[in-house]
């Protein structure tokens, strides 16, 4: 059986606008057309089809049950007929890089190192769409995507980055006024709590558990608490004097390569999720794509060094 002949395209545009608007004075204004030429378009579409595709009422008009039957397939072909031009503009202007992290990474760990990249290579247009949602690759735009999580991305190409760790940190500030920090002492001290490590999506250890690897059973702490639902929120607390975090260590490196965190005890946590690279397995060797990909990789390399440092005493 041969395939039906496609009804003219301008006709199917009509259709799809009417259907849109449900009405033919907006569609016609849309199309840039008159009303009586999108009137013809809509009868041409009807006698190609043989089906009558709305009613038209005293003020109003409404689908027939024909038109409720073909409107959600010509909406799902414009919308994959627009995606597809737009994935074939990106491919040939090669110089826009998307990258779609999480906040907390992107404030912490990427755009403080993006500034290297965007000097290596200033031909790629590199703009950051920070957000926890896994961005869809096939129709977002977006063209490289970084996650916190366990590699699982079966639609896309992966590549892990680096591990990451959970460790207590404070101000030197905080240290030097009420330090030593002890196991017995840390207890009483005010603590700062990252609620993204008991995110419904993961499940991540926090101070109850820290003490428990410790041998402390008996942990509470529920007066001298502070909690923050966005990690690099709960980082910044830490650097400002306000308490202990149990950080993310990758998060919190740049603080403390620069002084603004330290290790207040040394016991540190693995986290059972790392960080991961994802694209299109079909858009791999884009230029753009690939150089970010490969620059993030010697970016880890050569910087990321999950080793603590000494406790200050």
């Amino acid at each position: 059986m041969s395939p039906p002949r496609l009804p003219p395209l301008n006709a199917l545009k009509a259709f799809d606008a009417v259907v849109r608007h449900m009405s033919f004075t907006k569609a016609a204004k849309e199309l840039f057309v008159t009303s009586a030429a999108l009137s013809y378009q809509i009868k041409q579409l009807e006698e190609h089809l043989e089906v009558k595709l709305f009613n038209r009422l005293n003020r109003s008009i409404e689908l027939t049950a024909e038109g409720k039957l073909l409107a959600p397939g010509i909406e799902q072909g414009f919308d994959q007929f627009y995606q597809a031009l737009h994935s074939l503009q990106k491919k040939r202007s090669g110089n826009v890089l998307v990258i779609s992290a999480g906040p907390a990474f992107t404030a912490k760990w990427l755009a403080p190192r993006l500034y290297r990249f965007m000097t290596q290579f200033p031909q790629i247009d590199a703009r950051i769409s920070a957000s926890l949602t896994l961005s869809n690759l096939t129709t977002d735009d977006v063209d490289v995507a970084i996650r916190f999580g366990g590699g699982n991305y079966p639609q896309y190409q992966v590549a892990k980055l680096f591990d990451d760790y959970l460790v207590p940190l404070c101000s030197p500030q905080f240290l030097a006024l009420h330090g030593p920090i002890t196991l017995s002492n840390l207890q009483r001290q005010t603590l700062i709590y990252d609620d993204t490590h008991v995110d419904q999506r993961f499940s991540i250890a926090s101070w109850h558990q820290w003490f428990e690897q410790m041998g402390v059973t008996n942990f509470t702490n529920k007066e001298k608490a502070m909690h923050f639902n966005v990690a690099d929120h709960a980082l910044n607390a830490a650097a400002a004097g306000a308490g202990i975090v149990l950080g993310r260590q990758a998060l919190a490196q740049n603080d403390i390569d620069a002084g603004r965190l330290v290790v207040a005890f040394d016991h540190k946590i693995k986290v059972d999720y790392s960080y991961y690279v994802l694209n299109l397995a079909e858009r791999a060797d884009e230029p753009h794509i690939k150089a970010f990909i490969q620059w993030l990789h010697e970016e880890v390399s050569g910087e990321v060094d999950l080793s603590l440092p000494q406790p200050i005493a």
